[in-house]
């Protein structure tokens, strides 16, 4: 059965029909928490007291911590960008866990970024320690996998396309925004993982809308595979998985492409970002970015983020 998390600046709780519920744990990692499940379960059972309304959640993923992404990840965004989903690899980058923020934090875009993108993403909260050389099968997915939660994976693709620094254009202060719930889930309810959806808004305008199912590529249990083959991970580190159609960047068509690769490289990217200044779905100062993951039943809900985006200075 799962277990909604929610974090505030001194406390964890959890979400039962009737409000809040306190943890009594001494836990003050996103780690130390999952290796309390006693004390998550016992507040779940003893029903809530506080109003979710009268608290102010703060990112349920603790830093510092690996925080890992997965390259273009979806049949829907591999094509967007002139790809071929089924040449799509399995590949990872890097992300600072210090980008991370809270679900309601505003967004700070640096004063030398003017293409700022958004990317609702899910993200896989690991459970336990997992040594490289780690074996992994479907059976055993829930005990490395712990849970969910609702990323935005926030770019600035003037800083991340023309040198593929992924790491200093996706790894700002602000840049991670993640919450506002941690859904710990079973191994039955993993298997509900294709049944999620990914929607975006900014101001109101529905931006990304795609289910998991026929769109994701590698799931879970691949990329945590692929992971365990080179890369230790431990309770509270975070896996993003990738996202959907609908980001500010797209691709030119195929016939300028070609022409594009005529010209050299300086002057590429010169036209390249002439051309993707004039394009108003970039970020700006008092955006408003508002994501969801969740079923579309409800069966499982991750939370709703609100962020707003606001120039430094």
């Amino acid at each position: 059965m799962s277990m909604s998390v929610l974090r505030t600046a001194d406390a964890w709780w959890v979400l039962t029909p009737t409000g809040a519920s306190h943890v009594h744990t001494d836990a003050t990692t996103t780690g130390q928490l999952l290796a309390d499940r006693q004390a998550v379960a016992a507040a779940a059972a003893s029903g809530g007291s506080v109003a979710v309304t009268d608290l102010s959640p703060i990112s349920p993923v603790t830093a510092p911590c690996r925080l890992i992404a997965q390259m273009i990840n979806s049949v829907s965004h591999v094509k967007d960008t002139g790809g071929n989903p089924e040449s799509a690899p399995l590949a990872f980058f890097r992300k600072s866990s210090s980008s991370i923020s809270g679900p309601f934090d505003d967004v700070i875009r640096p004063s030398h970024v003017r293409l700022l993108d958004y990317e609702v993403e899910i993200g896989l909260v690991v459970g336990k320690h997992l040594p490289v050389g780690t074996r992994i099968s479907e059976g055993t997915l829930s005990d490395y996998l712990a849970g969910l939660v609702v990323t935005n994976d926030v770019s600035a693709r003037d800083v991340q396309l023309p040198s593929s620094q992924y790491y200093e254009g996706k790894s700002y202060p602000t840049f991670t925004p993640v919450g506002p719930l941690l859904v710990l889930l079973d191994a039955d309810e993993l298997k509900r993982f294709g049944d999620l959806r990914l929607k975006l808004w900014v101001n109101g305008e529905l931006r990304q809308n795609m289910p998991v199912a026929g769109d994701m590529i590698y799931q879970p249990l691949e990329a945590l595979q692929s992971l365990a083959r080179f890369q230790r991970l431990d309770a509270g580190d975070l896996i993003l998985t990738g996202t959907p159609v609908g980001t500010a960047i797209s691709a030119p068509p195929k016939a300028v492409q070609t022409l594009v690769s005529l010209i050299p490289e300086e002057t590429k990217w010169k036209l390249f970002f002439q051309g993707q200044s004039r394009n108003p779905k970039y970020l700006k100062d008092g955006d408003v970015i508002e994501a969801t993951v969740a079923t579309d039943g409800g069966a499982i809900d991750l939370g709703r983020q609100r962020t707003v985006v606001r120039d430094a200075g």
